[in-house]
């Protein structure tokens, strides 16, 4: 009896411990890819050395690729779905369509259709949203903004209505360019992405 107790209570442990295990897929573009940064450096790396320091076995795959569009994630993901099979899928996506001028309603659907691909896999999703700077004209950059605000409450999708809050624009956080977020800023985009992300872990 007593060695069923314990070969009960090891059996409960190793539940318990592939209960918080899992994977987050993050499908990004060079804000999350870390582009200008050495290995490591970027947010979805702080954001896997946070699980861990927490004792989250959850593992953070970061399929995000310096250029992207809503168009080539769309196109990769069922591939990524494929070979990863998460449990949460992180969409960070857009800015690319934006500084290209492309049809808010282009960047709508595909971003509608990763939703709804990630879903059909059985994977939560969470939006991290973009906005552009004023020089695209109001009725673009508002346009391009309520992509994100729309399709979060059509598609009931948790949602940081802008991922670069506190960041873009303040040059000591940003590259060079001005255009991608410096090491500096790692942290505070983990921040903006967290109270998303935490819950549906």
């Amino acid at each position: 009896m007593r060695m069923w107790w314990l070969s009960a209570g090891l059996a409960l442990c190793c539940l318990a411990q592939t209960a918080v295990a899992g994977t987050v897929l993050v499908v990004g573009d060079s804000i999350s890819a870390g582009f200008g940064l050495n290995t490591g450096q970027g947010w979805v790396n702080l954001l896997q050395k946070r699980l861990q320091q927490e004792g989250n076995a959850t593992q953070v795959v970061n399929a995000s690729i310096s250029g992207d569009t809503s168009a080539g994630g769309r196109a990769r993901l069922p591939a990524l779905l494929e070979a990863h099979r998460p449990d949460l899928v992180v969409v960070e996506l857009g800015g690319n369509d934006g500084l290209r001028g492309q049809a808010p309603d282009q960047l709508q659907q595909n971003l509608a259709s990763m939703i709804d691909q990630a879903r059909d896999s059985g994977a939560k999703v969470a939006l991290l949203g973009m906005r552009l700077p004023p020089n695209y004209g109001e009725r673009y950059t508002t346009a391009f903004a309520n992509v994100y605000t729309d399709l979060a409450k059509a598609k009931d999708v948790p949602l940081v209505p802008f991922f670069l809050e506190g960041v873009g624009g303040v040059p000591q956080l940003m590259q060079a360019d001005g255009i991608h977020p410096a090491q500096g800023a790692q942290q505070r985009l983990l921040e903006n992405a967290w109270p998303v992300i935490e819950p549906l872990l």
